[in-house]
């Protein structure tokens, strides 16, 4: 992609998250909206600024707490899914289970982790990774049961074994599915985290928020939001990269085809 085709791309969001702000700048200072209900961009940035001291280091334990959490989510979940589809008795009998379990919600099981590990960070840590897999474990089931059964016949007839065409050769065909599973993972790394130091946690992100909250500090409440939407911008760009350098280009292969 050439820096043209680039600007092309980029430069309507730009303009548009820019004409956002602005008018949103202007309607709050023009209109009669109550300070504790929203705050102008303006304001936000200033009480981000003035707050920076306690947020950071907020943000810090909430970025170790996702990035950890989800390291553990990518490996399980591809690990979770090959068993399942190397097993017809674990996909038939857990699959559906597993699938469920993606609109499990946090707030019913967030306690039973506080109970288990307390309001440490290895709890929330844990929460990230069991919530972060499940999607990718489902996509990796889907992906690997979706590869055409001729790559598997070519490898064998090669030569090659069971073993080694699943990692050499499926995981490879599915890679793409699998990362699609892993995108949706991480769109929502953060938030979990997030949430369950809300539930319960001695620091981070989530109770930063509460403690805005509480205070009715409505321009630090959107400074938090914005920070996790920040870290999530981060770990899908991490992502996205290393399915550039792992598989290249998904418009070569396009073009290949």
């Amino acid at each position: 992609m050439t820096v043209l085709e680039k600007l092309k791309r980029y430069v309507p969001t730009v303009i548009a998250v820019a004409v956002l702000i602005a008018v949103w700048e202007v309607w709050v200072r023009t209109s009669d909206v109550p300070p504790t209900m929203m705050s102008a961009p303006s304001e936000i940035v200033q009480a981000t600024i003035e707050t920076w001291p306690t947020l950071w280091p907020a943000t810090q334990v909430t970025a170790f707490e996702g990035f950890v959490g989800f390291a553990f989510a990518v490996a399980l979940g591809i690990l979770v899914g090959i068993v399942f589809y190397c097993s017809r008795m674990l996909n038939a009998a857990f699959f559906p289970l597993l699938a469920a379990a993606q609109t499990m919600p946090l707030i019913s099981i967030a306690p039973l982790f506080l109970i288990w590990f307390g309001f440490e960070i290895n709890g929330k840590i844990v929460i990230v990774a069991i919530f972060g897999l499940f999607p990718i474990a489902v996509q990796t089931i889907r992906g690997l049961a979706a590869v055409p059964q001729f790559y598997s016949d070519v490898a064998l007839t090669c030569g090659a074994t069971e073993t080694w065409t699943l990692w050499h050769v499926k995981l490879r065909v599915a890679a793409r599915q699998i990362y699609g599973g892993i995108r949706i993972s991480a769109a929502y790394i953060f938030a979990t985290a997030s949430t369950a130091e809300y539930l319960g946690a001695r620091k981070g992100l989530g109770i930063w928020l509460q403690a805005a909250y509480n205070s009715f500090r409505t321009p630090l409440i959107f400074s938090a939001t914005f920070v996790i939407v920040a870290l999530t911008a981060v770990l899908m760009l991490v992502v996205n990269l290393s399915e550039r350098i792992l598989l290249g280009s998904a418009k070569d292969e396009d073009l290949d085809q």
